[in-house]
């Protein structure tokens, strides 16, 4: 009878046993299969082209697309330093995995070069499956103080240059039927504070066109997506950090409340991928300061004229 039971707990253990390796294997399989679609990512294979390249963020997007497949197209003010890039990423990257990107030289503030830019870009591979607006210009001062060629200039690299190239590669996008453009804006699209007349004039002025471009091209099968933010961290600085959680210091860019490039960049990736209209990154200061514009305006104008009489000073123009 012990025997009987003896060779009945086997069985039952051989069974537990091999149903435990079944259900193991499922699950590494499963695994697996996950992996291989995180892994194929939206950029993969892809014609992505990233204005200011070379800025902190544009930097971090170039690592992560073109490890993650994409075709790059990369654009910049200064040729050497895009080379410079294009060589670290070819470096340090499988080019059995990857495509060696190509290089634009590219500077808003040059407005009549940009027929000849636009004519580039379609040449490299005769269209565009993404197109990141990264390039801005800022300036801080009080408005009585910045000259109209200072607001002419901002204007051009904020507005000006960025709807000129989007309006240049449109027409292929319609075309295909295919596209997605992202704008990398400021949380001052949404929001003006002083000493900040001109900054934000322009932020609010792409965002307005971005908007209106969204509604007008659904149809033609192109996404549009902007992504608002507070400030980037270029760096990791203990100079000049604040703890204040006032709306002006989380609203101006205080380091302390600013958002790192690598976060942006993987924000980028997953916006592209989910085809999410609006992002907003920032503090929860800042979100809440857009709704308070909305419902409140007086007692949001009020808390920031007080910002302004219990400022030290106003810093220089940037």
């Amino acid at each position: 009878m012990d025997k009987y039971h003896s060779a009945e707990s086997q069985m039952t253990t051989v069974l537990l046993l091999s149903l435990v390796v079944v259900v193991a294997a499922g699950i590494f399989q499963l695994y697996s299969v996950i992996l291989k679609l995180l892994h194929k990512t939206p950029v993969q294979n892809k014609v992505v082209l990233i204005t200011d390249s070379l800025s902190a963020l544009g930097n971090e997007c170039a690592k992560l697309f073109h490890k993650r497949g994409a075709r790059l197209i990369l654009c910049g003010k200064n040729w050497e330093k895009l080379e410079a890039l294009a060589q670290q990423l070819v470096n340090e990257s499988d080019p059995i995995l990857t495509f060696p990107p190509k290089l634009i030289e590219l500077d808003f503030t040059d407005m009549e070069t940009l027929p000849d830019v636009i004519s580039d870009v379609l040449d490299c591979y005769g269209y565009l499956d993404m197109l990141i607006i990264n390039s801005s210009m800022k300036v801080k001062a009080p408005a009585q103080s910045l000259s109209l060629e200072m607001d002419k200039m901002v204007m051009d690299v904020n507005y000006f240059g960025p709807i000129t190239l989007v309006k240049g590669v449109l027409p292929s996008m319609i075309s295909r039927r295919s596209g997605h453009i992202l704008l990398v804006n400021s949380i001052q699209g949404k929001l003006a504070v002083p000493f900040r007349t001109t900054y934000a004039a322009s932020k609010h002025a792409v965002q307005a066109f971005f908007d209106c471009l969204r509604a007008e091209v659904q149809e033609s099968g192109i996404s549009v997506s902007t992504i608002s933010h507070t400030f980037i961290n270029a760096a990791p600085t203990t100079q000049h950090t604040t703890t204040s959680n006032s709306i002006l210091s989380v609203l101006t860019g205080q380091k302390s409340h600013g958002i790192s490039p690598e976060k942006m960049a993987n924000a980028i990736l997953q916006a592209l991928g989910s085809k999410k209209k609006e992002i907003i990154m920032a503090h929860s200061i800042s979100k809440a300061a857009i709704y308070t514009r909305s419902l409140f305006p007086n007692l949001f104008f009020a808390v920031t004229a007080a910002g302004v009489r219990n400022a030290a000073g106003v810093e220089p123009v940037q």
